[in-house]
């Protein structure tokens, strides 16, 4: 049987979120320890009757990481 790759995306993603909202839940420990990169500033494209913003901040904890393992060993088992 061959395993769907939005399936796995979409767990993995969960992850991600779900990480992350633990390691909020908890400010101050080891789980909230990571990097966070991107732009600081978003880049910001006037053209007179069209505005554009660019924006992107990517930040990883331990959290996260332990959330895509957990979500990676779920997949594995579906």
């Amino acid at each position: 049987m061959r395993k769907n790759k939005w399936a796995c995306f979409l767990l993995v993603l969960a992850g991600i979120v779900i990480g992350g909202l633990i390691g909020n839940l908890i400010p101050g420990t080891w789980l909230n320890y990571g990097q966070t990169f991107g732009l600081s500033a978003p880049i910001v494209f006037d053209l007179g009757i069209l505005c554009i913003t660019f924006g992107l901040t990517i930040k990883i904890t331990v959290a996260s990481i332990i959330g895509i393992v957990i979500a990676l060993v779920i997949y594995r088992f579906i």
